[in-house]
């Protein structure tokens, strides 16, 4: 916990995060009613799409683009701040029949859907100051006993900002400040953990293995937390960024509206740092990026009591990435790349819990006692290209590595040597089918192909297929009935609209 006078350095910061909050939330009273995200910014800066995103494919940005986003969402004339999203939806996933309850793992597998809409308030405020949120509505958030759906509205990504820039003959400075709630929401590349993960994934079980659910380079604190960072680009060469976060809530619940408290992140203090590193180069239509970030995390258990220290577990994540980007018309070709080290270190409520209920196959020795902390590695590439900014095409592949740990075990022997869903013999053990994870291992590798058309500018219609090699640590039976990784191929099809 901090010490008194640990406290009494953080008050200026704690009053800055929520007098700012509080400017935000006048904002947004402020702001027309009636309701729409990313073309507004376009009615704003009178720029077609491509002039922001690599051949018009939202939300890849050009140079143009990040310097928009850096400057503050300020370039241009105020406008109707207001943009819709919406994305209907269909997946099929290879193979259904290694489950219990195919209803349940397999939601509307099949079936045509309207998944999610967005509603975005965004733009020029003053001649420094500009805002993106985004505020989204999951029509299938949750379901009760009866099958029926729910749908649910939260915030999603918000970035409030205040920026400037300075230029002349020798310099071209671009310095700002970012309250926002996601961890490199802030950041001006698609390479940052906020951003690589781009068409938006449905809720229903039968997506769970479409590329938007595969694993991503991400920061262990997740979303919907709040944060103030500052910023600084020097000479479209040097790029860095540093803030701090804490839980979003009281003054900044703005961050986190419509997230139960239970489902909350909860941080300890703002003893959460974030930074980030980046060199860029342009050169006629070529553009290049190689930079590293990282946060380290005091997180509380989920639904957990913050009184309790014992409860407090640690992330400690640092990253490298890159980006090349080749735009003159008709051509965008983008490569990225993007890795990321977790290390999680588990807080001694969760180690002092149950052991785990599994056995070794002869049904009498337990497995090994859970590890005090994980690693975890993931690497993402991405190859886009786009054509006339209507027709394109990537290929992307991910690897998730990581330590053992019978912590994350879901699937594994009873005491009669077996491996049951039902648990038949009354034995209190039983495994997960399909998700379940028989060695505790979270190894996860494949590939993404993906076709896509923009017919204009406001609408995507795109198919991607997933292919697997590897899910929860193999390549066959990875969840102990038989369930091989390549079962787990979902063909995903997608319009994705924004206005």
């Amino acid at each position: 916990m901090p010490t008194k006078a640990q406290h009494n350095l953080l008050l200026p910061i704690r009053s800055a995060l929520a007098g700012l909050s509080i400017a935000y939330t006048i904002l947004l009273s402020l702001l027309p009613s009636p309701a729409q995200a990313l073309p507004v910014f376009a009615r704003q800066t009178g720029q077609n799409c491509v002039s922001c995103h690599a051949g018009g494919q939202f939300p890849e940005l050009t140079p143009y683009g990040r310097a928009f986003k850096l400057t503050g969402y300020t370039l241009g004339t105020r406008t109707v701040p207001l943009s819709v999203m919406g994305v209907a939806s269909y997946a099929d996933v290879r193979n259904t029949s290694k489950s219990d309850t195919p209803s349940a793992d397999f939601q509307k597998n099949g079936d045509p859907l309207l998944a999610t809409g967005s509603l975005f308030i965004a733009g020029k405020v003053t001649d420094n100051i500009g805002a993106f949120s985004q505020i989204t509505y999951d029509n299938y958030a949750s379901q009760s006993n009866d099958g029926k759906y729910h749908g649910h509205t939260q915030a999603d990504n918000i970035d409030l900002r205040y920026a400037d820039r300075f230029i002349d003959a020798n310099r071209d400075v671009i310095f700002g400040f970012s309250l926002n709630n996601n961890p490199s929401i802030a950041d001006p590349w698609n390479t940052a953990a906020a951003w690589i993960q781009y068409v938006p994934a449905p809720s229903p079980t039968s997506y769970q293995f479409i590329d938007g659910n595969a694993p991503f380079p991400g920061f262990g604190a997740g979303g919907n937390i709040a944060g103030l960072n500052a910023y600084l680009f020097w000479d479209k060469t040097v790029y860095a960024e540093a803030g701090v976060y804490q839980t979003a809530n009281h003054a900044l619940s703005l961050f986190s509206a419509g997230v139960a408290d239970a489902d909350k992140t909860k941080l300890q203090g703002l003893n959460n740092p974030y930074w980030r590193l980046a060199i860029s180069h342009e050169w006629g239509p070529h553009n290049v990026m190689v930079g590293t970030s990282g946060m380290i995390a005091h997180v509380y258990d989920s639904g957990s009591d913050t009184a309790d220290p014992n409860n407090l577990g640690r992330f400690r994540n640092v990253g490298v990435d890159a980006q090349y980007q080749y735009l003159l018309d008709p051509h965008a070709l983008t490569v990225q790349m993007a890795y990321m080290r977790q290390k999680q270190f588990y807080s001694a409520n969760t180690l002092a819990g149950d052991p785990s209920p599994y056995f070794l196959p002869d049904g009498t020795t337990p497995v090994a006692a859970y590890n005090a902390s994980d690693t975890s590695n993931i690497f993402r590439t991405k190859l886009t290209y786009v054509y006339q900014a209507k027709y394109g095409g990537s290929l992307s592949f991910f690897n998730s590595t990581g330590s053992t740990n019978t912590l994350n075990q879901s699937a594994g022997f009873d005491s009669n040597g077996q491996i049951t869903s039902t648990d038949p013999l009354s034995t209190g053990i039983s495994s997960t089918r399909v998700t379940g994870n028989l060695s505790g291992n979270p190894a996860t590798r494949g590939f993404t192909y993906e076709a896509f058309w923009t017919p204009e500018q406001h609408v995507r219609v795109g198919a991607q297929y997933t292919a697997y090699s590897k899910f929860n640590g193999a390549k066959d039976n990875y969840d102990g009935f038989g369930r091989n990784a390549s079962d787990n191929d979902t063909l995903f099809l997608y319009v994705w609209g924004a206005y």
